[in-house]
């Protein structure tokens, strides 16, 4: 069996010109970054062309079997093409830090991939490194400010803009810097988190143009004084340098698929630290450049998709048309109680309990006033049995369900899925709203979607959170959505509890404010804004021959 950069890398792709051509695009409407990637320029969203179709893919809560959600996205976007519509795929980025950790690799899989794969996988078109130093120029102006005379009275206790690096390195986390005496500033606290968990990123993600950038980026809240006054960075004076480093990244991303389907790539916070969405730009984009848009969003319904409606649709005022829930034989016998190394024997006892997993997602789908559609993303080892208790578990709640074999046969094995979300637009008008209204207080938005989305009792806050509201409140910057940072792998805020937990409450430990986003971030649980490495990381499996072959990434 082939591996999917072994597939990828006998990929016939078109040159780039020749797929923006198909979305009429010429060559005044793209940068060039070699033969098969560009960047679209941004005058293509004041198009007067009808918005196309917006199509959100999302998933039950991951396991370690693994859900094959960008697989399907992208699988979708060729299947609706085979069956001659003018659609078009728009994901995220890929972040370092997991492709050398976890993932290996972020691009799809199998014959559902978008290409070129290695590229994307690693410095693509430079967004991460932009952000990265954007980022970190605010860091290094912030302490310099301080060590020239700190004019405007910064308390070098409560900075609250920490620096980033696109890797897992778990030893960032927490320094110590100005170490060395006087030349190198004022001894503090500080620490580093992932690049996609940075504000700066969520600044790109949700701004609508280059100005609306600049704008945000002043607008990120980075110290308070001693005086308990907010300090923000354009008080520091150099959002418009960092809009300037951000002058290409801002633009969206186009490549293919193996189908020569067109994608466009941009932006990729992760969704339990983060939003978890690709750009509103590039969605805007791809609404204007094509029919359909299939486009996703990170983890599962609980987090990426729960930040797609309250977040990013709020902000861009986006309507979806249907939600696509990716589930597997296997993630839902997990979720009944079953080993990883036991997933492959049949169980439906097992896959009894762990749908209850999939019918919490399906139900909170249905709050936002959008239809679902289930794909069972087939894995060799399912047996007909248990595809057929999910089948019947969805025929029974009123749910469409596909059987989808993207992985294994692209576009062609997405043609049922394609055909089943083409009903639901055909036939039903979205009801789309949001959950909440982001006037009431901080404390009643949390608990909206403790209870709603997942599930819980209530919602327990630490005297650091309240403290934290309370300074957000006084300083009237609590209107605005909320982003929950939780872990991916339960309901809950525990990861050990799968399924359909009942009877808990969620934990706020912490409160920040993301100014410039313009969302409130609440950490629950035991979730990391820098991850670490595992014992064995991907990058050791990693190698580049002296022909520039590439090897082992995914």
């Amino acid at each position: 069996m082939k591996t999917d950069i072994q597939i990828a890398q006998e990929a016939q792709m078109d040159k780039i010109v020749d797929v923006a051509s198909r979305l009429g695009l010429n060559e005044d409407d793209i940068d060039l970054y070699g033969k098969y990637k560009c960047k679209i320029s941004l005058d293509k969203l004041n198009s007067d062309k009808e918005n196309g179709k917006l199509i959100l893919v999302t998933a039950i809560n991951p396991t370690p079997a693994g859900e094959g959600k960008s697989t399907v996205t992208i699988g979708l976007s060729q299947a609706l093409n085979k069956l001659d519509k003018n659609a078009i795929a728009v994901l995220r980025e890929p972040s370092l830090g997991p492709v050398f950790g976890i993932k290996g690799g972020a691009a799809g899989g199998g014959y559902a991939q978008v290409v070129p794969m290695e590229d994307i996988n690693l410095h693509f078109t430079g967004d991460m490194h932009a952000i990265t130093a954007a980022n970190n120029l605010l860091s290094a102006a912030i302490d310099n400010h301080i060590h020239q005379g700190n004019k405007l009275r910064i308390d070098s206790r409560r900075i609250v803009f920490k620096r980033v690096i696109d890797m897992n390195d778990r030893a960032l986390r927490s320094l110590v810097v100005g170490m060395g005496g006087k030349p190198n500033g004022f001894l503090r606290e500080d620490g580093f988190m992932i690049t996609v968990a940075s504000e700066v990123m969520a600044v790109l993600c949700l701004s609508s143009d280059l100005m609306d950038l600049k704008k945000r980026m002043g607008d990120i809240l980075v110290a308070y004084n001693l005086d308990g006054q907010p300090v923000y960075c354009k008080d520091i004076e150099v959002e418009g340098a960092m809009a300037l480093l951000m002058k290409d990244a801002i633009k969206p991303n186009l490549v293919q698929t193996l189908e020569n389907t067109p994608a466009i790539i941009h932006g990729g916070p992760f969704a339990n630290i983060a939003h978890g969405c690709n750009s509103l730009i590039a969605t805007k984009l791809g609404l204007k450049l094509s029919d359909y848009v299939v486009t996703e969003a990170g983890f599962g319904a609980d987090l990426g998709a729960e930040k797609f409606f309250n977040i990013k649709c709020r902000y861009g005022n986006l309507k979806p048309e249907a939600v696509v829930i990716v589930a597997t034989v296997r993630a839902l016998k997990h979720h009944g109680g079953v080993k990883k190394d036991d997933l492959g024997t049949p169980d439906v006892e097992a896959l009894k309990k762990g749908i209850k997993n999939l019918e919490k997602h399906i139900e909170n789908v249905k709050k936002f006033g959008v239809k679902p559609v289930v794909a069972i993303n087939r894995f060799v080892s399912d047996a007909e049995e248990e595809l057929s208790f999910i089948e019947e578990f969805c025929n029974e709640h009123g749910v469409e369900v596909a059987l989808t074999e993207v992985w294994a046969n692209g576009g062609e094995g997405g043609v049922q899925l394609a055909e089943k979300v083409l009903n639901i637009i055909d036939n039903k008008e979205s009801d789309f709203k949001v959950l909440y209204n982001e006037n009431i207080s901080l404390k009643d938005k949390v608990e909206v979607i403790a209870k709603e989305i997942y599930g819980a009792d209530g919602v327990e806050f630490t005297r650091k959170a309240l403290n934290n509201i309370k300074s957000i409140e006084k300083f009237g910057l609590d209107k605005v959505p909320v982003c929950m940072a939780k872990t991916q792998k339960s309901l809950s805020d525990n990861d050990k509890l799968l399924g359909r937990p009942s009877g808990f409450n969620i934990t706020v430990k912490e409160v920040k404010i993301s100014n410039g986003a313009g969302f409130a971030v609440v950490l629950t649980g035991d979730i990391m804004t820098m991850p670490g490495l595992p014992k064995v990381p991907a990058a050791n499996k990693m190698d580049i021959s002296d022909d520039g072959v590439i090897e082992g990434l995914f």
